[in-house]
């Protein structure tokens, strides 16, 4: 009996003293387990479909959710109420419109032009039950870049809201040139050439259409195309497959979402995050999404309470609009429990607990066309993620050391690229395989190719390049740095350099133009800034340059501001150097170039003063 109590006690002992040694050498092994064996969990799933060609998609997975819970509330916009059953009708009606007009067949590539509104979802997901991939549109994106995306994916219809259809007045000839069939979610239109679908949603039947028309047998087959900037200046259509779908669908679900969660999305449709996650997500968890046309600061937490949000999407900005709010009481009087986003800094991400409760803010990391994602399931503040040794097992990535004066990773002398050490900085690789795949850009093999970089590590490797320069600590906590190359993000987007140049260097007193991201204090990303020489015989007109941009560039992708130069300093390839230009920011103390500042106030752009310059830095103006 004292042998056996004495053997008990021991391995009482001996468990404690394992889990007090798991604690302190090893404090995440438990939550990287459940969380890892959720992702294993729904992995699975996915090699089955892969296996047996029988893929149950994101639009499967919502016409099962419609069947099980018809009468649960799916989409709650402006007040209304909307239920599955409500959507997927609608939806019928999307696709029975367009299969008795003969005008798509399974595997066309149909065009969407829209606000956040739930017609959005039921054109989106009416035409995916016709077999048809949807290409979302940018809402900002000007007459050139629009025209061109129609390239890129090769639609040959475009469905256009109701209060975007004034916007395409300017291109309307173009597109039926192309002949381009435009459709507005409107009874009447008095645009010539214009097609009504609201008067034919009226009149026809809430059928499905048989199953057989959506079904897909391959989860590489693409579904939707997003456009997202790059390189090249004009949008680019990142190939959205099954596969991608599928995924991102599953974020909240891996984070703790449960069917009674509601879900409030107020960024936009167009991207990945709003429909991919947020709409997808809501669907898979078979919860409820409030849906807001756009978001609203003062409205935001009025919303939560009268909704009972539980969960909310968020890109950085957006947190840093709600903390900058005066303060209120019961502000930690919500049923949020959690927000899943990117973006989010530090400093914002205490003062946002601090001011409104220790809600779980779960940081993604991952674009819209890369192969690599990161979830920050640990809530470590500033960490866009976690790699374990179990994650790197299937998901190969690197960073690697980068020349931020030549733009480039830095390669030996073999003419490979070196690892950097641990608490480093380097450039964020991700290397394509089976279970990481590179689908591309559609109409575009020399931008896709853009994007992979090879000869890595040894002869014939390839790799996804992120452009994103990261950190991996001591305890493989992963945190984003800053972005290379020729894009910026400026309010949640992401910016075009080149784009840009193009645009400004169709005014006539600019010679030449090199266009960058500054830090603003206070702010999320970097905000525009083009270094200008004037032409000859000219002199800089700030009304003509503000009525320019204006007209031409959405409103995040125009440049807060100028700096006159004599000249632009090359590398040693002639590549316009934007290194030292970066670093100098707008800072009056330190240029001596004339500096301009976009004041939309005067509609011009004006001599950046003493005292503007010190209320933007002093986070008392809002930009």
């Amino acid at each position: 009996m004292l042998v056996s109590l004495a053997w008990l006690t021991a391995l009482v002992a001996g468990i404690f003293a394992i889990l007090i040694g798991q604690r302190k050498c090893f404090p995440y092994f438990w939550k990287d387990i459940f969380f890892l064996a959720k992702v294993a969990r729904y992995g699975i799933r996915l090699e089955i479909y892969k296996k047996t060609s029988k893929v149950v998609t994101v639009l499967d997975r919502f016409v099962q959710q419609a069947a099980r819970i018809p009468n649960k509330p799916f989409i709650i916009y402006e007040g209304i109420t909307y239920t599955y059953r409500d959507i997927d009708e609608r939806s019928n009606k999307v696709a029975q419109v367009f299969d008795k007009l003969g005008t798509v067949k399974k595997g066309d590539t149909v065009a969407l032009l829209m606000s956040n509104e739930p017609d959005f979802v039921c054109v989106w997901f009416g035409l995916n039950k016709l077999g048809c991939s949807v290409a979302f549109l940018n809402t900002n994106i000007k007459s050139k870049s629009l025209l061109h995306c129609f390239n890129c994916c090769g639609a040959k219809i475009l469905v256009v809201g109701a209060d975007l259809l004034a916007t395409l007045e300017d291109i309307l000839p173009s597109l039926q040139e192309d002949s381009i069939q435009v459709w507005a979610m409107k009874k009447e239109s008095s645009h010539p050439g214009v097609h009504t679908l609201l008067d034919k949603l009226e009149q026809a039947a809430d059928l499905p259409v048989p199953s057989g028309r959506r079904a897909a047998t391959s989860l590489k087959a693409p579904t939707l195309y997003i456009f997202t900037s790059g390189t090249t200046g004009l949008p680019k259509a990142a190939v959205i497959t099954h596969l991608q779908s599928l995924k991102a669908a599953g974020g909240f679900w891996a984070f703790g979402g449960i069917q009674d969660d509601v879900v409030y999305i107020a960024l936009p449709l167009y991207h990945s995050a709003a429909s991919l996650i947020g709409i997808g997500g809501t669907v898979e968890l078979g919860a409820t999404c409030v849906l807001k046309k756009k978001f609203s600061a003062s409205q935001f937490w009025r919303d939560c309470k009268k909704y009972n949000v539980t969960i909310f999407q968020y890109i950085g900005e957006l947190c840093r609009y709600l903390c900058n709010q005066p303060k209120a009481e019961g502000e930690k009087d919500h049923k949020v429990r959690m927000a899943v986003g990117n973006g989010l800094r530090q400093d914002v991400w205490r003062e946002f607990h601090r001011r409104f409760g220790e809600i779980r803010m779960c940081e993604v990391y991952g674009s819209t066309e890369g192969n690599i994602c990161f979830m920050n399931h640990n809530g470590r503040i500033g960490a866009v993620g976690r790699s374990t040794c179990l994650y790197k097992l299937f998901f190969k990535y690197d960073l690697v050391k980068y020349d931020m004066m030549k733009d480039q990773p830095i390669r030996n002398e073999q003419g490979f690229c070196e690892r950097v050490r641990r608490g480093e900085t380097g450039l964020l690789l991700s290397k394509i395989s089976a279970q990481s795949p590179f689908f591309g850009y559609a109409g575009s093999k020399q931008q896709t190719e853009k994007k992979l970089l090879r000869d890595v590590f040894v002869k014939g490797d390839v790799y996804f390049n992120t452009g994103d320069l990261m950190a991996e600590d001591e305890e493989d906590f992963i945190s984003f740095k800053d972005r290379v190359g020729d894009t910026f993000r400026w309010k949640g987007e992401n910016v075009a350099t080149t784009e840009v140049t193009e645009i400004l260097g169709l005014v006539d007193f600019i010679q030449e133009v090199n266009v960058y991201g500054v830090e603003v204090p206070g702010s999320e990303g970097r905000a525009g800034m083009a270094a200008v020489i004037v032409r000859p015989g000219f002199e800089f007109d700030g009304k003509k340059l503000f009525d320019h941009v204006l007209r031409d560039l959405p409103s995040y992708a125009r440049p807060l501001f100028i700096r006159i130069q004599e000249s632009m300093e090359m590398t040693g390839t002639f590549k316009q150097q934007k290194f030292g230009l970066v670093k100098s920011g707008f800072n009056l103390s330190t240029i001596s170039d004339p500096l301009y500042f976009l004041d939309n106030a005067e509609k011009c752009y004006v001599p950046l003063s003493g005292d503007v310059y010190d209320s933007i830095v002093n986070e008392q103006r809002k930009l």
